[in-house]
Order: structure tokens, then sequence, then C-alpha cells
């Protein structure tokens, strides 16, 4: 399997490149050069397989540069359930006909980011060790992302890890996930700004070739095609778990700010898994919404991105969203680096045809937004009508979903995070202290460690070659 760029450059990769390259050299996302299909023999064997070795089946069809009984004891030391909580890994909840609960926050640091970024430390540490080399991760993150990143890298071999997060736009928990942590390769950088401005801030470093060769900088973000890669799986996992046989379709509901967790679920359509329909929900910042509205893909600047209750989806720029356009755009990687390149640096906006328009709907993608008192208005209604207390997050999906419910026909709910990490907002809503995980309840209280910065990007760059 090889590996091009989306804004043109064909020069084929394999896997192992750009696990530790992240960006490619001209600014663009890495896709296979071709999605490989599954058919119904396949899906057949796959049901009933447990998600560790069907991690694996999945890995092994884009990855082609790791042995495969070395790939294998990976995904069997990652997805284990003393490290998920549950041997079935993301099992489901039923929240009555046709509506679930899709588990995903039951890893080390409570958010949907562990079923993957467990998976990346462990590819890291092999390929690091195999060539003898060391990385230095540079990543953005607007609450999970970078918790999930520096709990799966601490104390691996050969890698430290810079994370850049929006200073005091964080919930105090996700704050306090990343900054009590004292490990030697851990460095948290706060930005004065929103989190488009810490992911730019990343783009801008990786588009700096000779910096990021000579400093080794690769990237966790979910730019990062292996980081994207693992999130198929629990697409796969969910549908087995909520249908009988392979000639039934579902449909997932995605609470969505960098397009990466949906993007997952689109190359899962591509390769075959019977999925309706894809469900975008945004909160307040809905650039996403906007787009499958209308066709208009309108960034906004750090003035317009609003504060929310759903702070990890407070994102203005959705990075992942390039890989969908260039599939819809038919790969045309020319066009693709003209919308998001020059003419988003000049017009801060795109918009696409009619014919264009059109054809999302065959990608199956349908939208819709949710606001502070929508989110406060869910979480009482799951709590009430299911007995669940669930995160501000997961209550903007579970909203959108039950406007699109379509009847025998399964949606799943992607959960996004464990309602402790948004306590306030809980407590707002039903009056009730979420309960924390043993050994975090005093969590806030840790002495912190952290870096804060302006928005510049010479002094990110200071600050790692200070500390490599």
């Amino acid at each position: 399997m090889k590996y091009i760029s989306t804004r043109g450059d064909q020069t084929e990769r394999r896997f192992c490149e750009i696990l530790l390259e992240g960006l490619a050299p001209d600014g663009g996302l890495y896709l296979p050069v071709s999605y490989p299909k599954i058919d119904d023999a396949t899906l057949i064997r796959w049901r009933g397989v447990a998600y560790a070795d069907l991690a694996f089946e999945i890995l092994s069809l884009y990855i082609d540069d790791i042995p495969a009984e070395d790939l294998r004891a990976i995904t069997r030391r990652t997805y284990t359930a003393e490290v998920f909580g549950t041997p079935a890994i993301t099992p489901l909840k039923s929240l009555g006909s046709d509506l679930y609960l899709q588990a995903l926050s039951n890893g080390p640091t409570l958010a949907f980011k562990d079923m993957a970024m467990q998976l990346l430390g462990q590819l890291f540490e092999y390929e690091l060790g195999r060539r003898g080399e060391t990385l230095n991760i540079l990543g953005a993150t607007s609450g999970d992302t970078g918790s999930a990143a520096e709990y799966a890298m601490r104390g691996k071999a050969g890698v430290s890890v810079f994370m850049l997060s929006p200073h005091g736009r964080m919930s105090p928990f996700q704050q306090a996930q990343m900054f009590s942590l004292q490990d030697a390769n851990i460095h948290n950088i706060a930005i004065e700004g929103v989190f488009d401005d810490c992911q730019d801030i990343v783009k801008a470093v990786s588009n700096d070739l000779e910096f990021k060769r000579q400093y080794k900088i690769g990237t966790v973000n979910s730019i990062n095609w292996a980081r994207l890669l693992a999130q198929v799986v629990y697409y796969f996992a969910g549908y087995f778990q909520a249908t009988r046989s392979n000639e039934e379709q579902v449909s997932f509901t995605v609470p969505s700010g960098n397009f990466g967790n949906v993007c997952a679920g689109h190359v899962a359509r591509m390769m075959g898994l019977p999925v309706a329909q894809l469900v975008v929900a945004t909160n307040e910042n809905d650039v996403l919404d906007e787009f499958f509205r209308s066709g208009v893909y309108r960034v906004r600047g750090s003035a317009e991105t609003h504060e929310t209750s759903s702070p990890s989806m407070d994102i203005s720029k959705a990075s992942n969203f390039e890989r969908f356009v260039f599939d819809l755009l038919g790969r045309d990687g020319a066009r693709v680096k003209q919308m998001f390149g020059a003419g988003l640096a000049e017009q801060g906006r795109f918009q696409l045809n009619a014919e264009q328009f059109a054809a999302i709907q065959g990608y199956g993608f349908v939208s819709g937004s949710s606001r502070h008192a929508d989110r406060l208005a869910t979480i009482r209604q799951a709590y009430k009508d299911y007995g669940l207390i669930i995160d501000t997050h997961t209550a903007d999906g579970l909203k959108v979903a039950l406007q699109n419910l379509q009847p025998g026909l399964p949606m799943l709910v992607l959960e996004t995070a464990l309602p402790a990490k948004f306590a306030a907002t809980i407590v707002e809503a039903i009056g009730v202290e979420p309960a924390r995980p043993a050994g975090l309840e005093a969590i806030e209280a840790l002495p912190k460690r952290v870096t804060v910065m302006p928005v510049d990007v010479a002094a990110v760059k200071a600050f790692v070659q200070a500390h490599v």
C-alpha cells in the first residue's frame, strides 16, 4: 500500500514513512492511493472477531512494511481489557429502539482519542526502535488529543512531546490531565489564542522542511494518517454489534470539530462498510454544518471562534476536511491545493459548484448543530429517559442524532468523553456531580508544569530547540 498527498504530490510513500512524517512536504495530508475494498465474505469472517484482531485485520490492509506477526502483537498489546476496561473495548449501550451509544471513552484519559493514541504510541516506539532514531512530536489540542497523546507517549523510548493548547479554553479537568504530568519527555505550551492558532503553528513548523528534518518533528494530530486509520476500526466494531447480518445498514452520528473522527467513518464507508449516513454534529462553531447545508466552507478567525461548553469542538478550521474534499473532487490534487492553500489564505472561504454540492449526497453525509441550551436539554433527557449521564460533546451528537433517526435503521452515536471532564455543565443541567474514576478525585490540585506563550511560530521553534 502506497500513500500520496491531497495537494498533488504523486510521490508514493509507504506507511512507516508517513507515520513519522505527518504532513506531506507540499503541505497536504496523506491518503492511500486507493481504499482497499472488502467483500461480503470478509465481513462475515470479521464478525465476532476480538477487537484487537479486528484492528490487525483492518490495519494490515494498509500496512505492508511491518511484518504481520509484529503488527498483530502491537494491536494485541494495545487493545486490552486492562487498558479499556472491558473485553468489548467499545461496547454499545442501547438507548431504545434503533438508537445506541458507542462507548469510546474507557481508556486512560477518558476520551475517544485514546482509541487511536494508544496504538500510535506503540507504533512510534516500534518503528523508532527498529530505526534507532528519535522523534519530537509537535501537536495541538482543543482538549482531549493532548492528554491522550501525552499519556500514550510518556516514558516511550525515543519520543518527546510538545503539545500546544489554547490558554484558558479547556475545562479545568482537561488542563489538569495534561499540565500535571511531570515526565521529562512531556512539554505543555499554552498559546494565548484559540485552538486554530495552535493548529496553524503546528502546520507552519511542519511546513518548514529544514527545521522539521533537523529536529525530527512528527505529529499526533489526526493530520497523521495512522491516527485516523486506527479510528476506522471502531466503526466496524460498532456495526457488528448493532447488526445480525451483513444485509443490514447502520448510520453513525459523530460530534465533529476537526473532522478526523467522522473522516474515519468516511474511510470505512469507502472500504465497503454498509453505512447509510454519516451525521456530522457541530456546536456553535458550525463551519462544517454550514458546508454540508450550503456547499460553502468559510473558516472563522479567532474573534469569531466561540468559547463553548463543548470546548473540544471549538474549532473553525477542520484539518481533516481536506481529505474528504480530495475524494469529493475526484482526487484532483491541484484543485485541492488551490482551495485549501491560496484560496483560503486570500478569501477565507471556498464554495462548491452545483454539481460538486450534489455529489455530497453520494457519500452519505448530513449535518446538524447544537447550542448550549440544546446541550443542557439533551443531558437532562438522557438522564431522565436512559438513566445515563453523558458529556457535553456527546450531548451535541445525541441531539443531532435524534433529529436524523429513521425507523428500522440503527443509529450509533459516538461517545466523545466521560462526563467527569465537564462537570460544571453537567451540574448545571441535572444538579448531579458526575462520578470520577478512582485516582482522579483531586486531579486539579496537582502541581502544574506548563509554559504560556503568545501566538508566535518563532517562539515555539525556539522552545523546541531548547528542549530537544
